[in-house]
């Protein structure tokens, strides 16, 4: 999507002719001389391939990666901490192209000591849970790649809370239980572009 983007931003600075053209050389060569010639005078923002939060939006944050060029590819971002405020697990969603059964994908990653087997469960404001595979683990914890319906959607949309379920590995006949907040959940989502993860 981000190719696709690219010639219609060029088409677009192009169309704002020459005029704001030569306002740009102008201002660049008044903040040159001011500094003295040759000298940079740095830039603001995060570097290409830098990771920045873009907006914080209830419980969510907007995370973007820096592009080289064109829209930075976003998704939201919640952490959710345990009774000593110590993080316990890190939620990331995106959208996905239309046409799949899937309209979001969401990556859960929990700590390395979960009994895999047990998978993941979440329930949004006490609807009937959904259980998970987890795909692997790597050195900050175990992931979980979900693949969300527009009724899950639907649902986070309108709900408070969504309750994420693990097993410990260590306790296997206890349950970890994890309030996620979907409060800001409607006005992050709207705001992402479509991107893969």
């Amino acid at each position: 999507m981000i190719r696709n983007l690219v010639p219609l931003t060029l088409a677009a600075a192009t169309l704002l002719g020459t005029a704001a053209i030569a306002q740009e050389t102008t201002e660049t060569q008044t903040d040159q001389s001011q500094a003295g010639s040759g000298l940079d005078l740095g830039e603001t923002g995060p570097r290409v391939g830098e990771q920045y939060v873009k907006e914080k939006s209830g419980a969510w944050n907007v995370s973007c990666l820096k592009a080289e060029s064109g829209e930075d590819p976003c998704a939201m971002v919640q952490v959710m901490n345990g009774a000593q405020g110590d993080p316990i697990a890190e939620v990331t969603v995106g959208k996905l192209p239309a046409g799949g059964a899937a309209v979001a994908w969401a990556n859960v990653v929990v700590p390395l000591e979960t009994l895999l087997q047990a998978q993941l469960a979440i329930s949004i404001d006490g609807a009937p849970r959904k259980l998970y595979n987890y795909h692997h683990c790597i050195p900050v914890g175990c992931l979980a790649q979900l693949g969300l319906t527009q009724g899950d959607i639907d649902a986070m949309k309108s709900g408070s809370k969504a309750v994420l379920s693990l097993v410990p590995a260590r306790a296997p006949d206890q349950v970890l239980n994890m309030d996620m907040s979907l409060s800001g959940f409607t006005a992050a989502y709207d705001q992402l572009g479509v991107n893969v993860n």
